[in-house]
């Protein structure tokens, strides 16, 4: 820490929207604007979770400010000492000062979200609305700096109550739960009437107890105008009107984020509360990103193999059966010792065998699901990979994928490649009974403290906010329903005003008052966080207790818990995520062989099945699909006449222009009018000229791009990236920080398509398709 800092000051007691229907600022904004004001060091103190805590110190890192993780605490029923605190609820404020501290931070706030709470009804209280009880504190203080809280802790409140000998009393419990070195009073001038007073009494009860005191700014914001979010917000979550919420708002409108010059100036009486800040925020040298300390999950090996060389005894078994003819065997054993080789680089070998170990439990709950039925008896796979899993010859080997990569000419680079910096993704499907059977037997392997769903939080899109934050300025109900319902559901919540401008009966009311309020704080309210739910079916999994990196709670199904970080951020933690996905027409499939059999006699084998079936590919081109998985919505019925396809091949990448992505990129089109002019053997021209760099990757597709392997290829082909470089591209586009970071990767594929004198136009042509 540099001398110069000692005179600065660091922001310890900060909110982002991770802080939820509370917080009012996006950590991106709060990190942009204290790098503006000069900030050296920043903390994130979210209420009662670490949702945001990975994006905040991934943020920081990337602009060089130190991140600070912390907590604000909800403690409930009276601290030690006190009879009658006057509050049900009060706050704790906590920084993790080491890795122990941040493990003691998980911990705790697992157990303020229920994790450990016995009683149904109570854990589903808790999950509802997080508290912990005071006594838990106890257990969980070493590595942790204690700030005694906002205006709402045990110590200000009976200070401003002027019960000084009880507030004295609950400070020296802290004292001896923390240690008087890690116990700081927490000084805040927000200018709310009675903020002088009770900052001095607070600075004379932490010298009469002999612990140093602590400026801080109980930041909601990064700027003041943010602060008709944050009582818009406060509102939603309690269900309240913004007139009729003025008792649960904050005072004023000074919650925002001030230079350290100004927090100096306000805090002029107490020089050594500012002087603190600079000195905690030294001692907390705990970094998210580099020292969370997870280990890929351990599984069991025999006592004379590794885990490297266990992995690939598995293999070369499974390969002599699969590949039964010399030459196949040839291209096989390259294509594994290839993939061994950056397995071992990369230190994987234990997450396939957690995949491999995962498999075998899926094996056991589809035989005790399927029992002696049609289904059980006719040879199926547990479950099914997908995604770029399929291109990996291990996979295949271990029976995560049943697509051989070797005779398919798949693509590895995109899941296997020299310069990964996060785990591979691996997706598997299951039928949805032997799919909720074996969440449950993975919980029950690894245990609550060792496997939990990843978490997915859902965000202010228009829909939702012109319902919450139309409600709150008290419009009518009938009109928000009406303008929710034109609107596209899934829209950002800025595009409201172009949405009331289409339609007539709300363009006039654009400008009128509590509409135009109404567009201000959608706008504002963009992307924002709005509660905590649960990944369809990813889970984590770790060696080590898991709420000791990661906070853990109860999830809204019985026996299921759900982390506090979603893919993202796991991903960014290099944590084990494997997706367990429902997939709804495995489960008729495997119903229909039930019915074959119950009506003709017979169990089906589909391993059997012939793919190149002319009367199915007949029935298939004329868009008779109703029922057929993939092919069955009316843009694909439409579609299919058109491309008419002949094979698994034309099929896959129908079912991929038919999509999002390549319908508004403008592929669709190109794409059909190349298809009929090769079949009816005409020569075409493709609306985009493919430059000779990506004409081999793209000739399958007629030069569109419509897959992820593909945006790889052409990320290394024509932007001249390495595979490594090419996957963190790909990964980038799907992150919802896309648009603050795609002009570092556009100017990279530019410059590296420039240099294969690929021309400029053709290059940010190219670049526009891939987004």
């Amino acid at each position: 820490m540099e001398p110069a800092l000692l005179n600065g000051y660091a922001e310890l007691h900060l909110h982002t929207n991770y802080s939820l229907l509370d917080g009012a600022s996006h950590p991106e904004e709060l990190i942009k604007r204290a790098t503006e004001l000069g900030y050296r060091s920043l903390a994130i103190t979210d209420h009662d979770n670490l949702f945001g805590a990975m994006v905040f110190a991934r943020l920081c890192a990337e602009v060089g400010l130190q991140a600070i993780t912390g907590v604000e605490l909800t403690l409930a029923g009276d601290p030690p000492g006190v009879e009658d605190l006057g509050e049900e609820r009060h706050h704790l404020t906590l920084l993790a000062e080491t890795r122990e501290g941040y493990g003691n931070l998980c911990r705790l706030i697992s157990l303020t979200n229920g994790i450990e709470e016995p009683d149904a009804g109570r854990r589903e209280e808790r999950r509802l609305d997080p508290c912990l009880p005071v006594p838990r504190l106890a257990g969980h203080c070493r590595g942790l700096i204690c700030l005694t809280g906002c205006r709402r802790g045990a110590v200000p409140l009976l200070v401003e109550r002027g019960r000084t000998a009880e507030a004295e009393a609950v400070l020296r419990h802290w004292v001896g739960w923390f240690g008087g070195e890690n116990v700081f009073v927490e000084l805040q001038d927000n200018l709310v009437f009675g903020d002088r007073h009770r900052n001095r009494a607070l600075a004379e009860l932490a010298e009469r107890v002999g612990v140093g005191t602590v400026a801080t700014g109980d930041v909601h914001y990064h700027e003041r105008f943010r602060h008709r979010l944050q009582d818009a917000l406060v509102a939603v979550r309690h269900r309240s009107t913004l007139e009729e919420s003025h008792r649960l708002r904050r005072p004023n409108s000074e919650f925002h984020l001030r230079s350290p010059e100004q927090q100096a100036r306000r805090f002029r009486e107490f020089p050594e509360a500012v002087r603190n800040t600079v000195l905690i925020a030294e001692r907390c040298g705990f970094d998210l990103t580099q020292d969370l300390g997870y280990r890929l999950p351990e599984p069991p090996v025999p006592e004379t193999h590794s885990p490297d060389s266990w992995l690939a005894e598995c293999c070369r078994l499974a390969l002599v059966e699969r590949y039964p003819t010399e030459a196949e065997r040839i291209r096989a054993e390259a294509r594994l010792e290839e993939e061994l080789a950056l397995i071992q680089q990369h230190h994987l070998a234990g997450f396939f065998l957690v995949y491999k170990e995962v498999l075998d439990l899926a094996r056991e709950v589809a035989a005790e699901v399927r029992g002696k039925s049609a289904r059980g008896r006719a040879n199926l796979p547990p479950g099914r990979g997908r995604g770029s899993s399929v291109g990996s010859l291990v996979c295949h080997l271990i029976g995560l994928s049943h697509i051989d990569p070797i005779r398919n000419h798949l693509f590895l680079g995109r899941f296997l490649n020299e310069e990964m910096d996060s785990l591979p993704d691996i997706d598997l499907d299951f039928p949805r009974d032997i799919r909720e059977r074996l969440i449950e037997r993975v919980h029950k392997r690894w245990g609550r403290d060792r496997a939990a769903l990843v978490a997915t939080i859902p965000r202010y899109r228009i829909r939702s906010a012109i319902r919450d934050l139309g409600k709150v300025l008290g419009l009518p109900a009938v009109e928000l329903d009406r303008l929710a319902k034109l609107s596209e559901g899934y829209g950002s919540s800025r595009a409201l005003k172009e949405e009331m401008q289409r339609t007539p009966q709300f363009r006039s009311l654009i400008d009128a008052p509590g509409w135009r309020e109404l567009i201000e704080l959608a706008w504002d309210a963009h992307d924002f966080p709005r509660h905590l739910s649960q990944h369809v079916g990813g889970m984590v999994i770790s060696s080590d207790p898991l709420v000791e990196c990661v906070p853990v709670q109860p999830a809204a199904w019985a026996n299921r818990y759900v982390c506090h970080w979603d893919k993202d951020s796991i991903d960014d933690a290099r944590m084990v995520k494997i997706d367990f996905l429902g997939l709804g027409m495995l489960s008729l499939v495997e119903e229909c062989l039930d019915l074959i059999h119950a009506s003709r006699g017979v169990v089906v084998d589909l391993s059997r099945i012939e793919f190149d079936d002319k009367r199915v590919f007949g029935r298939i081109q004329q868009g008779d699909t109703v029922g057929v998985f993939q092919i069955e919505s009316r843009a694909q019925a439409q579609m299919l006449p058109r491309t008419q396809p002949e094979n698994l091949d034309d099929l896959t990448v129908q079912v991929a222009i038919v999509r999002p992505g390549p319908i508004v990129g403008g592929a669709v089109n190109p794409y059909v009018k190349a298809r009929e002019a090769k079949r009816a053997g005409r020569p075409f021209e493709l609306d985009r000229p493919i430059h000779s760099t990506v004409r081999d990757v793209l000739e399958e597709t007629l030069g569109v791009v419509l897959f992820q392997e593909q945006v790889v290829q052409v990320a290394m082909a024509m932007g001249g990236m390495s595979p490594g470089q090419a996957e963190r591209f790909r990964r980038a586009m799907n992150r919802r920080d896309w648009e603050r970071n795609s002009a570092g990767f556009r100017e990279s594929f530019i410059e590296g398509a420039l240099a294969q004198e690929v021309p400029r136009e053709m290059a940010e042509d190219m670049f526009r398709n891939l987004e």
